[in-house]
């Protein structure tokens, strides 16, 4: 029998940025196909009550922000109300742990690995917006940390296809493994059930 792509008990699932400030210039799938897949997966890994984190950017008032000078302005942030909430699609449950980031990567200035390493959690699956920024940031994190990283590149997208097409060939296969949402929901429904003797 092929070995599993992961087991529920060491692996997260981590949801970068689906939250309220999603906009409508996404390349090569759009929001809502990112947040249907994404969702899909969360429930999963709810089901099997594996770790989901939810990661989401926020700041009172900007100021604890970087503020590098740049070449290239950055998107602009969509501040619509409840902007830094995470998608209805998805949601938040007691189960889940809500990552505040600051920054692109999820792990730097945030608990996410501590959390991961006291629950003995050596693979995470990532997924969200954008692919070439904060996904991207955040396997790098992972990788430099030791972790197995498995890419949902389906459950992903980036600003443009061009930016999505870059990581999913140039650095992802690098650093991890490519897999699609549905590798990963027939990976989960093969441990929801006892196998046959």
């Amino acid at each position: 029998m092929e070995e599993l792509l992961f087991q529920f008990s060491k692996t997260a699932l981590i949801v970068i940025d689906l939250q309220k400030w999603l906009g409508t210039q996404y390349a090569p799938h759009s929001a809502e196909q990112v947040v249907t897949r994404a969702a899909a997966m969360v429930q999963a890994f709810r089901k099997a009550d594996a770790f989901v984190g939810l990661v989401r950017v926020s700041t009172k008032d900007f100021k604890d922000m970087p503020r590098p000078l740049l070449d290239q302005a950055p998107p602009t942030f969509n501040l619509v109300p409840g902007w830094d909430e995470i998608v209805p699609e998805i949601g938040v449950t007691d189960t889940d742990h809500l990552i505040t980031k600051r920054q692109w990567g999820a792990f730097y200035g945030t608990d996410l690995d501590l959390q991961l390493r006291r629950r003995g959690i050596t693979t995470i699956v990532l997924c969200g917006i954008a692919s070439g920024i904060g996904v991207d940031t955040t396997a790098r994190e992972a990788f430099a940390h030791g972790y197995q990283v498995i890419f949902a590149t389906d459950a992903m997208t980036g600003f443009s296809e061009e930016e999505h097409n870059h990581v999913i060939k140039a650095i992802f296969p690098r650093i991890g493994r490519i897999r699609s949402t549905e590798d990963i929901l027939a990976c989960a429904a093969l441990q929801s059930y006892p196998a046959s003797i």
